[in-house]
C-alpha cells in the first residue's frame, strides 16, 4: 500500500499528525506536506481510493506549489480556488469577477495579475492538460453554439432565433461560422458542406459532439451514427469521430470557437435564409 494512501486515511478517520507519525514512521516534515497538498488539492478520501498507487504517487509528486515559494497570501488563495473553480463554470461568471469579489473579502489580498497566475498554476496542477499535436487536413471539429443567437427581419423588425454552426480545422484553426433556424440533420448536413466548400477541401475525420442529428445513440465504445449523416460523410470518404459524452476536451477547439462568437455575435457570422425553410 502507498504510504501516502495510508497517511491520508489515517489522517481522513480523525487521527492526529503525532499519531500518524508514531503509526507510519513519515518523518513530520513529509507528513505535513502530504496533508497540505491534500487540503489544496481539495480532494476527498474516497476520490484517493479509486486512484491507483501509481496515480496517487504521481498526483502528490506533480503538485509541488512550495517550489514557488508560495507567501500566506498565495496559500490562502490556494484553498478558494476550488469553490472560486466551481464559480467560474456558472454562466457570465469570470476570473475577473472573482477576483473583485476576493478583494473584497480580503482587502489586502494579492493583486488582479498575481490572482490570474496562481489560478492557472492551481489549474495546471490539479487538472493538467495534455498538449496534441494536430496534422494538417486531419480532423473538423464541428458543433453548435449553446444558446441561440437572433436575426431582425429587414421588413417586419421580428426577431428571429436562430442555432449557430462553428466548424475548425484542428491544425492551422480555420474557422467557418453559419446560422441556421434549426439543428435538424438536414441543417447539419449542409452546413458541413459548406464547410467543406470554405476550406477547399475534405478532413479525414469529423469530430462531432453527440448531436441527435448526427448520432443515434451515443456510446463510449461504438455510438450508433445517424443514418443519413453517415451517408454524407461515406460520400466525401470522411470518417465520423463523436466525442466522448461529457468530455468537453474531446473537443476543445470547437469549444473555444464558440466562446469567440459568443462574445462578438456579430462579427462574419453568415446567415443561411435558404435553410430551413
Amino acid at each position: 500500500m502507498s504510504k501516502i494512501r495510508q497517511i491520508l486515511r489515517l489522517y481522513s478517520q480523525g487521527n492526529s499528525n503525532l499519531a500518524i507519525y508514531r503509526l507510519t514512521g513519515v518523518s513530520r516534515n513529509t507528513l505535513k506536506k502530504y496533508i497540505r497538498d491534500y487540503k489544496l488539492l481539495n480532494l476527498n478520501i474516497i476520490e484517493i481510493e479509486e486512484l491507483s498507487d501509481h496515480d496517487l504517487e504521481e498526483l502528490f509528486t506533480q503538485f509541488k506549489p512550495h517550489r514557488h515559494r508560495l507567501s500566506d497570501k498565495a496559500l490562502t488563495l490556494f484553498e478558494l480556488f476550488p469553490d472560486i473553480d466551481k464559480q467560474l463554470r456558472r454562466k457570465g461568471i469570470t476570473l475577473q469577477m472573482m477576483w473583485e469579489q476576493y478583494r473584497s473579502r480580503y482587502p489586502d489580498g494579492l493583486k488582479s495579475s498575481q490572482f490570474g497566475f496562481y489560478y492557472k498554476l492551481w489549474k495546471q496542477q490539479v487538472n493538467p492538460v495534455m498538449h496534441m499535436d494536430h496534422k494538417a487536413g486531419d480532423k473538423l471539429y464541428v458543433d453548435y453554439a449553446g444558446e441561440k443567437l437572433h436575426i431582425v427581419d429587414a421588413q417586419t423588425g421580428e426577431l428571429k432565433a436562430v442555432e449557430v454552426f462553428v466548424s475548425i480545422l484542428g491544425c492551422s484553426q480555420l474557422t467557418y461560422v453559419e446560422a441556421t433556424y434549426s439543428q435538424q440533420k438536414e441543417d447539419l448536413i449542409e452546413s458541413c458542406e459548406r464547410a467543406l466548400h470554405y476550406i477547399g477541401g475534405v478532413p479525414n475525420a469529423l469530430v462531432t459532439d453527440n448531436l441527435k442529428s448526427a448520432v443515434t445513440k451515443s456510446s463510449k465504445y461504438e455510438p450508433v451514427i445517424n443514418e443519413d449523416f453517415a451517408a454524407f460523410a461515406d460520400h466525401y470518404s470522411i470518417t465520423v469521430l463523436p466525442t466522448r459524452a461529457y468530455k468537453p476536451r474531446d473537443k476543445s477547439l470547437v469549444e473555444g470557437a464558440v466562446k469567440i462568437i459568443r462574445t462578438y455575435p456579430d462579427d462574419g457570422i453568415i446567415i443561411n435564409e435558404d435553410t430551413n425553410k
